[in-house]
């Protein structure tokens, strides 16, 4: 193997490889002469046609394996000869390859920067911690509470209003014909609760128990039932009952409906949560200030084809975001109804994208450096809990994952990130200082709106997340809105199983 290398500045690599064509025609001798055990030919015993003659006959077609196996043995050797650790993966064009010639091909690549890591024991960051008090308890569980109304008979006389339940038997028809799952008995519905399809629930507001009223209704374009879609239909509704919400006691039988022994069993599982969720906005302010400490130590080149790929995505999701808001308004918008986002806002997302590949490069070398993985059992149990939120579809979920590299990638490196930021912070000096819960969270609302001013005032831009391949910050939050249901009661749709691996972000806003 002959190696000319052809450009060496900056990150950029590129290399001329040359096998020659004695060296591959060994390789083809070698196959013809392990197939030749096994090939059968007219004339000759099982194992005995002449290596000429099969070389002849199929020489031509193990070239291509030939070529394959050969280029990705080469290609790692002059990695590992010229000690190139190539950024991303290598491209690669045959020049020429041809029977009894040599193969000549070329290699371009760009490799991770050399850096010097910081001294992480100089890092110095500040712990937000809660106590978690009774009132907190209190407020919670009384949420819980009107969250499990209890509804008891109305008098007969009493008109139904929004907020009330009507307990219901129904028929419904298109064009004079029942439909499959469109009628019920007993039905308790509340009014107001938007669970049936638009015009229905409004229709019953004022009836009274043993009253019959025939609800007009227009199923919506894009139903789920196609044969539905836009049709006009008639639901003849007799009102058994009306239901008036009564409070839940917040007692032991209210934690016996939650599934727990008592209400003291109710409290401590209320803390615990509290307790949980202060712990994670802790960790998403001490994870910040970490990002913002390193970003301030760090400034290196970085490969400009991993920059691309992220700025790619973050202008993928910054118009998958901004579809969803027009979704909202208008459910008919396309993607290609989103406009481009304008030169400001590019810039300030490849400032973003600069420094979550720089963050990113410089907490994977930590991790090298320091031996960090992520064991199998971690990435199992990662996916385990990814399963659970497709019921009935585990096995395929985990059957997507085991057979895409790039989704087990992705889902593999927030693990990794997660681990080597607990690394990191077990090295630097951490001093607590006790907060209220409303305090907490306008510190986090603070960092959120000052995120532009702190990339402005930087040499280096700023960004929250360092791993390749993260999603673009979401800049608001877009409620979906629900699908209207008919009153039939059809099972719910199965979840498709994920294209991608959800990854946990360290903060929403930039």
């Amino acid at each position: 193997m002959k190696i000319t290398e052809k450009e060496n500045s900056g990150l950029k690599r590129e290399y001329e490889v040359v096998i020659s064509a004695a060296e591959i025609d060994s390789k083809v001798d070698a196959e013809i002469k392990e197939a030749q055990k096994s090939v059968k030919m007219p004339g000759f015993r099982p194992g005995k046609a002449p290596v000429s003659l099969l070389k002849k006959l199929h020489g031509k077609n193990l070239l291509g394996k030939i070529l394959e196996e050969t280029i990705n043995a080469t290609s790692a050797e002059v990695l590992e000869k010229k000690g190139d650790r190539p950024a991303t993966q290598p491209r690669i064009e045959v020049v020429s390859f041809d029977d009894g010639k040599d193969l000549v091909y070329k290699m371009e690549l760009e490799v991770i920067p050399e850096f010097e890591i910081p001294n992480l024991e100089k890092i110095k960051l500040e712990r937000l911690t809660v106590k978690v008090d009774k009132k907190q308890v209190d407020d919670a569980i009384k949420n819980i509470a009107s969250g499990q109304k209890d509804y008891k008979k109305a008098p007969k006389t009493h008109k139904a209003e929004n907020g009330d339940a009507v307990i219901i038997d129904y028929v419904g028809s298109v064009d004079g014909v029942e439909f499959e799952g469109g009628a019920a008995e007993g039905a308790q519905l509340v009014l107001g609760s938007n669970t049936f399809i638009p015009g229905y629930e409004e229709q019953l507001v004022g009836t009274k128990a043993g009253d019959k009223k025939d609800v007009l209704v227009t199923f919506p374009e894009k139903y789920q039932a196609e044969h539905l879609a836009g049709k006009e239909a008639l639901f003849k509704v007799t009102v058994k009952e009306v239901q008036k919400p009564a409070d839940v006691k917040i007692d032991d039988e209210l934690a016996k409906r939650l599934g727990l022994a008592d209400l003291a069993g109710l409290k401590e599982a209320v803390e615990k949560q509290i307790e949980n969720e202060h712990a994670g906005l802790s960790r998403t302010h001490i994870k910040r200030a970490l990002l913002d400490a390193l970003a301030d130590e760090v400034d290196f080149e970085v490969p400009a084809n991993m920059l691309e790929m992220e700025n790619q995505q973050i202008m993928q999701q910054i118009k998958m975001d901004s579809h969803r808001q027009l979704l909202a308004e208008n459910p008919e918008a396309k993607p290609e109804d989103v406009e481009e986002p304008t030169d400001d806002v590019k810039e300030e997302y490849e400032a973003i994208a600069l420094r979550r590949v720089r963050l990113g490069l410089l907490l994977s070398e930590i991790g090298s450096k320091n031996n960090i993985q992520v064991g199998q059992d971690e990435l199992t149990r990662a996916i385990s809990a990814e399963a659970r939120k497709y019921p009935g579809q585990e096995q395929q979920v985990f059957e997507y994952f085991q057979k895409d590299p790039n989704a087990m990638a992705q889902m593999k490196a927030p693990l990794y990130e997660e681990k080597v930021v607990d690394f990191i912070l077990e090295l630097a000096k951490i001093t607590e200082k006790k907060v209220s819960s409303e305090e907490m969270i306008a510190i986090l609302e603070a960092e959120d709106d000052d995120a532009p001013k702190k990339k402005a005032s930087k040499k280096k831009p700023a960004a929250k997340k360092p791993a390749a391949k993260k999603e673009a910050p979401k800049k608001a939050e877009v409620k979906k809105a629900e699908p209207k249901k008919a009153p039939a009661k059809k099972p719910a749709a199965k979840k498709e199983a994920p294209k991608k691996a959800a990854t946990k972000k360290a903060d929403k806003k930039k």
